[in-house]
């Protein structure tokens, strides 16, 4: 048979005693359990009683037969007596500890929750820095991809090749349907708005030269690119990140695995190869929503759009978005490995270092984007 659980082994609570004290002639003796929870039940009127008797300087305390004392207790005993112990005041060992907690710091002041005005110059300064610092890490991160291909260059055997083939297809592959419904779109939005102004001149033929040029150098790298900066890119830095939370970079910095080598080095090859073959799969697609819209609205043919393409767009603009596209696959990926390698451990930062790097991205795409716009203004330009 089993036994019952014993008393001993399943105590019950002691019997509440709320806190009291009688004066008795010129000692006022202290008894009761002097804690949060026989606060609760203390006589309404127990801190007006306290305080009329502290005021009595002639009187004598006796705490010996309290039973028991927290700081809570203590900090309403001494709020009554003024902040200061009595002259006259008897304690046990263990309950002096209690109101030395008072003595030493006394109450804490409550500061105010607003912060000042962090002055102008203060914020531009702390901007300038922190693009600076985020300048140099990255520039220290494409430091290390150069020393790690001329690694890999004098080891060909210790090329990452599954890392970079999985990424290829988890970067390229995998995003084919997002990029095709998109270019598909645009194209059919850019040509639809193109006629109706072609339309007013008499000038529908040129449709073709004004999708081509758009979408082959603008449109196709920079839709691609924005796609892949928020799919993928977003993708590199939670999973960097996530492994900095589970101590996985730890784990490989432990077993001298090269960081870069094993994980940064693979995204980076991988979208400056997948990004240009996305380029050229959007733009075909966009071209093609492009030629549907034309035939509709202007009842230009298919076979005599695609023939008219090539004379219309220089082979030049086709090899300039195709660059544009790599350099941004670089940067993209760049960018994504950076932040995921500032997360800290712990899902907040998680949160906003994956929303920074994609914002930081796309800002940098529109960026280069420019910078190619100016660059080549007189390249493939009829």
């Amino acid at each position: 048979m089993f036994s019952s659980k014993s008393s001993a082994e399943d105590p019950s609570p002691p019997p509440l005693s709320p806190p009291e004290f009688t004066v008795d002639g010129g000692t006022a003796v202290v008894r009761g359990h002097w804690n949060l929870r026989g606060l609760i039940a203390a006589p309404p009127d127990l801190r007006e009683r306290l305080r009329s008797a502290a005021g009595r300087p002639d009187l004598a305390w006796d705490l010996r037969e309290v039973s028991l004392l927290d700081s809570a207790g203590a900090f309403v005993l001494w709020q009554s007596w003024g902040e200061r112990l009595p002259e006259r005041v008897l304690l046990r060992r263990e309950q002096q500890s209690a109101f030395r907690r008072w003595q030493a710091g006394g109450i804490p002041s409550v500061r105010d929750g607003r912060r000042p005005p962090v002055p102008m110059r203060r914020r531009i300064v702390a901007a300038i820095a922190g693009l600076g610092d985020h300048l140099l890490a990255v520039l220290a991160l494409l430091g290390q991809l150069l020393l790690d291909l001329a690694h890999l260059a004098r080891h060909p055997a210790a090329i990452p090749w599954r890392e970079i083939s999985a990424t290829i297809h988890e970067t390229g592959g995998r995003a084919l349907g997002i990029t095709a419904l998109v270019g598909f779109l645009i194209g059919v939005v850019v040509s639809y708005l193109s006629s109706l102004q072609l339309k007013t001149f008499g000038a529908q033929v040129y449709i073709v030269n004004i999708l081509g040029l758009s979408i082959i150098r603008e449109l196709g790298p920079l839709l691609a690119a924005i796609l892949v900066a928020g799919r993928s890119g977003s993708s590199m830095t939670a999973r960097i990140g996530v492994m900095r939370v589970t101590q996985e970079l730890d784990a490989l910095a432990a077993m001298g695995i090269s960081q870069s080598l094993r994980l940064i080095l693979p995204k980076v090859v991988a979208l400056v190869v997948a990004l240009p073959l996305l380029v050229v799969w959007t733009d075909v697609v966009a071209l093609a929503g492009g030629a549907v819209s034309a035939h509709l609205e202007l009842e230009i043919g298919y076979h005599q759009f695609f023939q008219k393409l090539p004379a219309a767009v220089p082979v030049a603009n086709f090899a300039i978005g195709l660059g544009k596209a790599a350099v941004f696959g670089l940067f993209v990926a760049l960018i994504a490995c950076h932040y995921g390698l500032r997360i800290e451990p712990n899902t907040e930062s998680l949160g906003n270092e994956t929303t920074n790097s994609v914002v930081v991205s796309i800002t940098l795409v529109i960026l280069i984007d420019a910078v190619f716009a100016i660059l080549f203004r007189g390249v493939g330009i009829r």
